[in-house]
């Protein structure tokens, strides 16, 4: 009875150290990149409900009404890498926002980004999202029948989870996200979608993009999925490396090349 004692208390204590450690990393994290989140964002959303959203927003020249996308980030929250593509592409001619679903958090270290995503609600991000779609509707730069939702890893999932419930979004564009395999659930999607993965993933198994593709065509829903070879997870990062070629820059080529069909006509 005495081990079995010990070996609880030591396993709490082991418990509660690891809990001490990974609070204080967040902690220190988040007071190393304050301010990174306001220095990145240029334009604000007011929400009916809540707080005003925070975004980078990158225009087109020329006149509109231009498509739109609401570009989502991965789970260290806005940063630079994210705000390059948007400007990319808005010199392509869509109208960008980029929001803060973490609301003022962007972090650098692994621990504190995946706090970032279990402290931050489902429905919270949600409804930011609805607070940036309902406000690009509203726009009269913006076509409000051309708007996509797309993002990257954290980003991907939560642009699948919004239009999963929103019917507004004329495409959505998955970066090796977190997936839904149910047909019944897919057929809600309002359009049709892009998914991006890396066969190397870790975190999303090739067996899951399969069931992904195999659940969209059950659920009659218009997609392109592609696995490519010898890359794992997150494989596109800012344009710098887009532009040095191989797979990232073929991915975002066939993202750019798929949005403008997606976006060519509206729904």
């Amino acid at each position: 009875m005495r081990i079995l004692r010990r070996i609880l208390v030591g396993l709490l204590v082991l418990v509660l150290t690891a809990g001490l450690a990974l609070a204080a990393t967040v902690a220190w994290d988040r007071a190393q990149t304050a301010g990174t989140v306001a220095s990145l964002s240029n334009v604000s959303f007011q929400s009916a409900s809540g707080p005003s959203v925070l975004a980078y927003e990158a225009t087109p020249t020329g006149p509109g009404p231009h498509p739109a996308v609401v570009m989502i980030h991965e789970f260290w929250g806005l940063r630079s890498d994210i705000t390059g593509k948007a400007d990319a592409l808005a010199e392509l001619g869509y109208h960008v926002v980029a929001p803060d679903t973490f609301r003022g958090v962007s972090v650098r270290t692994v621990p504190a980004a995946i706090w970032n995503v279990i402290a931050t609600p489902r429905e919270q991000i949600n409804a930011d999202l609805a607070t940036v779609m309902t406000a690009l509707q509203a726009d009269p730069r913006v076509d409000p029948d051309r708007i996509a939702v797309m993002g990257f890893c954290y980003g991907g999932g939560a642009a699948l989870a919004f239009s999963l419930q929103d019917d507004r979004p004329a495409a959505t564009g998955v970066f090796y996200g977190t997936l839904e395999t149910d047909p019944a659930r897919l057929a809600a999607l309002p359009g049709p979608v892009l998914g991006i993965f890396g066969e190397e993933d870790a975190q999303i198994a090739v067996a899951e993009v399969d069931a992904f593709e195999a659940g969209l065509a059950q659920a009659g829903v218009p997609h392109e999925i592609t696995v490519y070879p010898g890359v794992g997870h997150a494989f596109v990062g800012g344009m710098d490396e887009i532009a040095a070629g191989g797979p990232p820059q073929a991915a975002w080529n066939q993202f750019v090349a798929w949005l403008e069909g997606a976006l060519q006509a509206g729904p």
